[in-house]
């Protein structure tokens, strides 16, 4: 029996540092489904046409937003830039490196809904697997 699925999703404007005294504004999506109840989506709306995106563990976006953590391709950690609140998060790939800055407030309430959806430790409930096992051995 297939579950519906249900998403929250956040538009914002994240900043790509490009050094210390300029960035560039990146449009951004956030994007979390009941079905992949694990993982955060980040889709990054740039100029070349398709849009990027990144997938990695809800679990490491919450705790990045209390303290520095992650290692290799993702690492977060909160900070200030000036007045404002920020959530830095340094990606890596084959491609390069990019530091983005986004407004911690605005990710923590994005996060706070998402929880709402599926609490933390109810992650494996929200899983349909049967339907997933089906879908494989299709």
């Amino acid at each position: 029996m297939d579950r519906p699925v249900a998403v929250v999703e956040q538009e914002l404007e994240l900043s790509l540092v490009l050094s210390p005294e300029r960035s560039i504004a990146v449009p951004a999506r956030l994007s979390y489904t009941s079905h992949d109840p694990f993982a955060v989506h980040i889709t990054f709306h740039l100029d070349s046409g398709a849009p990027v995106t990144w997938v990695f563990a809800r679990e490491l976006l919450v705790e990045g937003t209390f303290r520095p953590c992650g290692q290799g391709d993702v690492r977060i950690w909160p900070t200030r830039s000036g007045r404002h609140s920020v959530l830095c998060m340094a990606l890596t790939s084959p491609a390069g490196d990019a530091l983005l800055e986004a407004p911690l407030p605005t990710v923590a309430a994005w996060l706070e809904r998402a929880h709402r959806l599926v609490p933390p430790g109810a992650e494996l409930s929200a899983l349909d697997l049967d339907d997933s096992l089906a879908e494989l051995l299709a």
